[in-house]
């Protein structure tokens, strides 16, 4: 009985985990797209304004703003789902290096098969 209530506790604990890294990807990606689109129509307002030339208009503030801003809470973000610990523990480092391998393991397999 004990052993079925902790196994239903992991799953909903891994449910909301996943939950939560589809959440951050779902900010991210519409942080991107949202913010490609308001630095395109700072862009182009700037240089319909005034003689200013496209490389004049990139380089103003304005335009990255929201991107920093954002970006800043973005952040934020990716430290509640992740944690600092997944960047900087030596389990991470052993486990990205695993991955690493076993893609190139896996690579190299797939050419070895053709």
């Amino acid at each position: 009985m004990e052993n079925n209530f902790t196994e239903e506790q992991r799953y909903l604990k891994a449910k909301k985990k996943v939950k939560d890294i589809k959440g951050f990807y779902s900010h991210f990606v519409v942080y991107i797209l949202v913010n490609i689109f308001i630095s395109a129509i700072v862009i182009f307002g700037m240089m319909h304004d005034g003689n200013e030339s496209f490389m004049d208009v990139v380089t103003e503030f304005g335009v990255y703003s929201t991107w920093l801003f954002w970006g800043i809470g973005v952040f934020f973000h990716w430290l509640g789902v992740f944690g600092y610990a997944s960047i900087t523990s030596k389990d991470w480092e052993d486990r990205k290096i695993k991955e690493l391998m076993e893609k190139d393991k896996q690579r190299s397999n797939k050419y070895l098969n053709k």
